[in-house]
């Protein structure tokens, strides 16, 4: 007996950006179209843009009602909706609250679909975070706005990917200077605890997690600062007697190697851009942001609107084709346990 598709939610993202014309790219692929069931949730108008961009096209029919998806659909569904402005014209290569609007509409009406179990996953094309909060959003992120609206109190995380390697983060979007003193053993363990559980979700079934330390040197047995002795070794500790397969402390500035030589599957950061750049050096158009945390599937490119390419048909569809394919691996899971 072939398993049923998943079936995939997919939103274009901000208007101003590159999300049409990779969504345009990615369905425009048959191995891609043909993956999952998919709805297109969002502007029609715009979905043509993408295409007229990227030139590249596919056939879709337009539903009215999300029911469709539960139809083994040949081809994919388009389901018109959002906030269009008052002109009719979105603006474009600029962060408005118009786009903003429209990227909450559509990822929430997506997002209670998934949650109710009529879709599998839900995958999004760029974001914009000065549109969403210009629009109300008064989260610092889509992450924590999906889990207020899903009414999710556990502890979430973005975890960033590309094949080879993710990475998870014990903090986020906050200043630098307030790192250290957030760093918790119970958030170390949280944040490997997340990365396990996503990387099992999408196939990995023995992944190796390795944690980064803090300061130069790891600390240089507390010369440099003591983080590592005091909380993050305890933490690793710990997190072995539970059962997961994390190593270190690492130093920071060596970890990374350890995956590139396929030592690791994944790394533990203290901080933003302690992953970040790391990621965006060895796979910038591979990366993917998996919701980490959440009780429901969601993924995206780890790149952001990309303003500056917007119209010039030149946007890489790799991040794009890897979220989709992590998520499709995830709706799978999700759909048949």
């Amino acid at each position: 007996m072939i398993a049923e598709k998943p079936r995939l939610v997919l939103t274009l993202g901000d208007p101003a950006g590159i999300g049409s014309e990779l969504v345009a790219r990615l369905l425009g692929d048959e191995d891609a179209r043909t993956a999952a069931d998919v709805l297109i949730i969002g502007d029609e108008a715009e979905l043509r843009d993408g295409m007229a961009i990227a030139g590249a096209t596919f056939e879709y029919d337009v539903v009215t009602s999300a029911s469709a998806l539960n139809n083994n659909p040949e081809r994919p569904l388009f389901l018109p909706m959002g906030t269009a402005p008052a002109s009719g014209i979105w603006a474009r290569a600029e962060a408005t609250a118009d786009g903003g609007r429209h990227c909450l509409e559509t990822l929430g009406f997506g997002l209670d679909l998934v949650s109710k179990g009529a879709a599998d996953a839900l995958v999004f094309a760029p974001l914009n975070k000065t549109s969403l909060h210009a629009a109300g959003m008064a989260q610092s992120d889509e992450l924590h706005w999906f889990a207020d609206r899903l009414g999710h109190n556990g502890t979430v995380s973005e975890i960033n990917g590309m094949e080879g390697l993710w990475t998870s983060r014990v903090t986020s979007h906050v200043a630098l200077r307030e790192v250290a003193d957030l760093i918790t053993e119970d958030k170390i363990i949280e944040a490997a605890r997340l990365i396990h559980a996503a990387l099992i979700e999408a196939g990995h079934d023995h992944p190796r997690i390795g944690v980064c330390g803090l300061n130069p040197h790891n600390g240089d047995n507390g010369n440099f600062g003591t983080e590592e002795i005091d909380i993050i070794a305890p933490a690793v500790k710990r997190a072995r007697a539970l059962g997961l397969p994390v190593e270190g402390p690492y130093p920071s500035d060596t970890i990374f190697l350890k995956a590139v030589a396929k030592e690791l599957d994944a790394i533990v950061t203290l901080y933003h851009d302690q992953g970040q750049i790391a990621i965006k050096l060895l796979g910038f158009w591979q990366g993917v942001t998996v919701q980490g945390g959440l009780p429901v599937p969601i993924t995206t490119p780890a790149h952001g609107t990309a303003f500056d390419i917007r119209g010039k048909g030149c946007a890489n569809v790799g991040p794009m084709r890897a979220a989709w394919n992590i998520a499709c691996t995830m709706g799978q899971r999700r759909r048949h346990t």
